[in-house]
């Protein structure tokens, strides 16, 4: 955890009575290339160059570490700069040893990186781990991420994402954990304590960032960097959760949101930095812009020009800017005049170096040469870590006439050519992977000895070859389909208005399915997508989303039965992309949706999601029976037996929802409370419990006032938000 000791507290203390304002801003000054050299380009879009292939990953890396860099030296070496942004470890030792030994004061930079998924090791994006529901796998790969990075020179990492979003139109729902709040909020604390945890080695942590605060993942229509606008109780139940969650697990940074929040950009946004994250949740590290989000609020119109943002930025809370310099060039003439005080400046100076003493990073500034090298060949151990968060994040859709898991001696066609795109398991924001440890979903089939011949047939882009459909239906038993999205149709800048299978994917289908062979859908993407066709018409869904550097094997292990598919969805189907937003814990209504013509519904389409929250199959069954429901004072303790019916070993997610039936607001119709996993034998039954703290039954007000009021609320428990059994209990605070 983020927490300092006297002696540390008052080191810093003593180096901000030894600076002057010009370093005390440099402090405040974090660079990443606003124009990066050779391409006249604005950052992010040679970000979305690099995500969508234009530019390969080792170019990206030379552009991003080389950039302007004679420049960046002569600020280090003046005390005007306290971070920046790359990962190579070479450089980051020159411009540290420029910090420590040729600036006045010695004092470290920050190295920051957005390690969102995994730095060598890539795991799955955040959507799809999320799905494990499991908090210990959430934090060992974080560790793991942390554990690279370190080695490479990063010291801080801009993750985790924890933006609850219930628009899957929006390209960044790939980044965060789903629709739900209180498993954004497990999911927070699991990689907060992942990536600051181990304090053995200076080597084995990093400095986290969660964000974006707040609401980003609300944006309007489900288009990027939109404007968001909410009630207070809406932002308070379930936008605002993972962050105060992150906050009590010490989080030692938080990133501010593009999004403007009810006409008032996060950037800018007092109320919510000031007022809620430092004083309500006592947030005790810095706030950081995200990428040029000062000079942004120009363009929102909340400032006249970039020194009017920068003083509001400030005054408001954020203590570091992130790639424009208006700190570090216009707030000495704002402290000057008076419309900025320097004790608020003094604040967010101390916030940014106290992370750094945490960080050790006055001790330990270089990365030596053996730690340099630790990771050029990845460990069994890092693969392996990988490979099991690759299984736990598989959900079955559909298993119709149990075709899986197949047989191996099985002749399988496969089809797709996602199926042998290594660039396209990795997902967005995969930083720092390398091709050769990457296993394609063919290369995965093939390790585990699969009969196979592959035709690529066609993909996300492009025509389809109507020659290798034809020789795949005649070659294969069955057919396994691996069909989805690129990369870089998901991620940021990267929303769409038609969120079902891109291309002519459903016409591959259509042909496929001709063949009266089994076809097994295999779908690779970083959004939910709209599957009303594919439900109706194929036998078989595996939803395996990008899986990072392993997703090869792990989707080997789940088709074979080598792995029983445990993975649940964080995230909510729909049929037709005209449902979005969609999302399990909505409020309920006066006119509840059903098959009356004078409730919420649609006239051209169902009114619930195809594949709610919590959905996923396994190749067992499950019942549940007998629900307990025992008020211990404190807790109610949430009992159910849980048996395992079919005919495999497997894991259940057994999970705890509640609904309040009558409040002073209207609740949403299910709110998940907790979750338990349960490994069964066939035949096996165990009796699963789980404790509901009354303090975690209450709501926020539309004045942001925490509140438990007393009466019936149903408990329900069941295999995912809608198939549940129930009991009703009446509950006094």
């Amino acid at each position: 955890m983020y927490r300092l000791t006297d002696e540390q507290k008052q080191k810093v203390k003593t180096l901000i009575a030894q600076m002057t304002l010009e370093e005390k801003l440099g402090q405040l000054n974090l660079i990443s290339p606003s124009i990066v050299g050779g391409f006249d380009l604005p950052f992010p879009e040679l970000v979305k160059m690099f995500d969508e292939g234009k530019i390969s990953f080792e170019d990206f890396g030379k552009i991003i570490n080389s950039a302007d860099r004679d420049y960046q030296e002569d600020d280090i070496r003046a005390g005007r700069v306290g971070g920046e942004m790359l990962h190579d470890p070479e450089i980051a030792n020159e411009l540290q040893r420029i910090a420590v030994e040729e600036s006045r004061l010695g004092i470290p930079l920050l190295i920051g990186l957005d390690v969102i998924h995994g730095f060598r090791s890539v795991y799955p994006i955040a959507i799809a781990e999320a799905g494990a529901f499991d908090p210990d796998l959430f934090e060992r790969t974080a560790g793991m991420a942390a554990k690279e990075s370190r080695t490479q020179g990063v010291n801080w990492h801009f993750a985790p994402m924890i933006d609850v979003a219930h628009d899957p139109r929006w390209g960044r729902v790939c980044e965060g954990p789903g629709e739900d709040p209180y498993l954004a909020s497990q999911f927070a604390r699991a990689k907060v304590r992942g990536l600051q945890g181990d304090l053995s080695c200076v080597d084995n942590y990093v400095a986290a960032c969660p964000k974006h605060y707040v609401a980003y993942g609300a944006c309007e229509s489900g288009r990027d960097y939109n404007t968001v606008s909410m009630s207070a109780s809406m932002l308070f139940n379930t936008y605002m959760p993972p962050f105060k969650a992150a906050a009590e697990e010490g989080a030692a940074s938080v990133m501010s949101a593009f999004n403007d929040l009810n006409g008032v950009p996060c950037t800018v946004n007092k109320y919510t930095l000031r007022e809620i994250l430092k004083n309500r949740f006592g947030f005790k590290g810095f706030v950081v812009s995200d990428a040029n989000a000062v000079r942004e609020c120009v363009d929102h119109g909340i400032a006249e020009d970039d020194m009017e943002a920068g003083i509001q930025a400030v005054n408001a809370g954020l203590d570091m800017d992130m790639g424009t310099g208006i700190f570090l060039k216009y707030l000495a003439g704002a402290v000057a005049d008076g419309r900025v005080s320097l004790d608020v400046i003094d604040e967010a100076v101390e916030r940014i170096l106290s992370v750094k003493v945490w960080l050790g990073l006055f001790e330990h500034p270089y990365v030596s040469k053996e730690a340099m090298s630790r990771y050029d060949i990845l460990p069994e151990e890092h693969k392996a870590l990988t490979r099991e968060a690759g299984q736990k994040s598989i959900v079955l859709l559909k298993n119709e006439g149990n075709i899986l898991p197949l047989k191996k001696g099985q002749k399988i066609s496969l089809v797709g050519n996602l199926a042998d795109m290594k660039e396209e398991i990795i997902g967005a924001w995969g930083m720092n992977w390398e091709k050769k440890d990457c296993v394609s979903i063919l290369d995965g089939l093939r390790n585990a000895g699969a009969n196979i011949s592959y035709y690529p047939c066609g993909g996300p882009e492009g025509d389809l070859n109507e020659n290798e459909i034809s020789k795949a239906l005649e070659d294969g038993d069955v057919i396994v389909a691996v069909l989805g999205e690129l990369v870089a149709m998901s991620g940021e800048a990267a929303s769409k208005t038609d969120i079902t299978l891109p291309g002519k994917q459903r016409d591959l289908l259509q042909k496929l399915l001709k063949g009266n062979k089994p076809v097994v859908t295999v779908l690779m993407n970083g959004r939910p997508l709209a599957l009303g066709w594919e439900n109706e018409n194929l036998p078989v869904i595996v939803e395996a989303w990008h899986l990072g550097i392993q997703m090869g094997n792990a989707v080997a292990d789940v088709l074979f039965g080598e792995y029983n598919p445990t993975g649940r969805l964080s995230v909510s189907f729909p049929y037709v992309t005209g449902q979005c937003p969609i999302y399990y814990n909505h409020p309920n209504t006066g006119r509840p949706g059903s098959s009356s013509k004078f409730s919420s519904r649609y006239l051209d389409a169902p009114f619930e999601a195809l594949y709610p929250f919590g959905y996923g199959l396994s190749y067992t069954t499950y019942v549940y029976s007998d629900l307990k429901i025992d008020d211990k004072g404190d807790f109610i303790d949430v009992s159910v037996n849980v048996e395992n019916t079919g005919k495999y070993p497997g894991v259940e997610t057994v999970q705890m929802y509640m609904q309040d039936v009558a409040a002073s607001l209207v609740r949403p119709v299910r709110e998940l409370k907790g979750f338990s996993k349960v490994s069964l034998d066939p035949g096996e039954r165990k009796n699963v419990a789980i404790k509901l703290y009354k303090s975690d039954m209450g709501f926020y007000d539309n004045h942001g006032k925490y509140c438990l009021e007393d009466g019936k609320f149903n408990i329900y428990v069941g295999a995912n938000s809608r198939e549940c059994i129930c009991q009703e209990i009446v509950v006094k605070f």
